[in-house]
């Protein structure tokens, strides 16, 4: 049930959202009488908000204009939706530094009323996460709004970005989108230098700057997030294994994630390209396909598919 301290957040929430408001109007969506309307209009006035009435048809309240209400007002909800937020952020590894966290939360409680600071403070000190906390490089806040902003406004990058293997060079970019996956972030780009659709790890992208120069416009149809999940399956491994299912592309997708495999439609069928580094472990995922399949490459997979059949045959027996 709302609380007379969310009912008057909730009213100037309406104030700030609207030129004017009738008295009636405010009533209906707080859920009060209009005597209870003239007092919340009261509080707000004893709380230094300037409230004018504007009588007969077509009138009723507004904020006196050029007023600028309190920069942070939130009710129980926003509060623990903001709460929740930024704990989540720190658990997840998305915050640079865990101490900016902090700040933040600090900044809050100090906005907040006594009776909603004391309730956030008791959840932040007793809610736990099941999940335990991946691992990843966070990037700096500063970095994130520069590589947003090129993104909103699509404004070419310049940036030194050091690859996998330790190898430095200066690219030339137009970036697309900006991917959190396992708390490591990933910006998706056209690579002018390479003149080709570039996945960048964005902890390793660093002296960037806006660049001048028209951008290379996205595709059409350009879903960032599938970018990066299937970039992950062409990682190279120790292995690349080659596999014929006997199972349409449609069904095979559905049962094999796009960051593990790349698929391909073949006679009726699917080849199946995965990068690995344990064939015992690949040979598992396929026979938990539930479908025939030949092994087209490594002739190793076959070794290890067998051990696998012989295992399960022994526990079956």
């Amino acid at each position: 049930m709302p609380t007379p301290t969310s009912r008057l957040l909730a009213l100037l929430e309406l104030l700030q959202s609207r030129p004017s408001i009738t008295g009636r109007e405010i009533a209906v969506r707080l859920g009060v009488d209009a005597r209870t309307v003239r007092r919340y209009m009261n509080a707000l006035e004893d709380l230094g908000i300037p409230i004018e009435g504007q009588r007969g048809v077509g009138g009723g309240y507004r904020v006196r204009p050029g007023f600028r209400l309190p920069p942070l007002m939130l009710d129980d909800d926003e509060a623990v939706a903001v709460s929740l937020g930024l704990l989540t952020t720190s658990r997840l590894g998305l915050a640079a530094e865990d101490a900016a966290v902090g700040r933040a939360l600090d900044k809050v409680h100090r906005v907040l009323p006594d009776t909603i600071r004391r309730r956030i403070e008791a959840l932040e000190t007793t809610v736990a996460f099941a999940s335990p906390p991946p691992t990843g490089r966070p990037i700096r806040g500063d970095t994130a709004l520069l590589l947003a902003d090129a993104i909103h406004r699509r404004r070419r990058l310049r940036l030194a970005y050091v690859s996998f293997a330790g190898e430095r060079s200066e690219r030339l970019l137009s970036p697309y989108g900006l991917v959190i996956h396992g708390a490591r972030w990933y910006v998706v780009a056209y690579d002018h230098g390479r003149a080709d659709l570039r996945t960048f790890r964005a902890d390793r992208c660093s002296e960037i700057v806006i660049a001048n120069g028209a951008p290379q416009p996205p595709p059409d149809g350009l879903d960032a997030v599938d970018v990066v999940s299937r970039s992950f399956a062409r990682v190279p491994r120790r292995w690349e294994a080659l596999v014929l299912l006997d199972l349409p592309l449609e069904a095979a997708a559905a049962r094999l994630p796009a960051t593990l495999a790349e698929l391909a439609p073949v006679d009726g069928g699917t080849r199946v390209r995965m990068r690995v580094d344990s064939l015992d472990w690949t040979a598992a995922v396929l026979a938990g396909l539930g479908c025939d399949f030949a092994v087209e490459r490594p002739r190793e997979l076959v070794e290890a598919v067998r051990r696998v059949a012989d295992r399960l045959r022994r526990i079956s027996a």
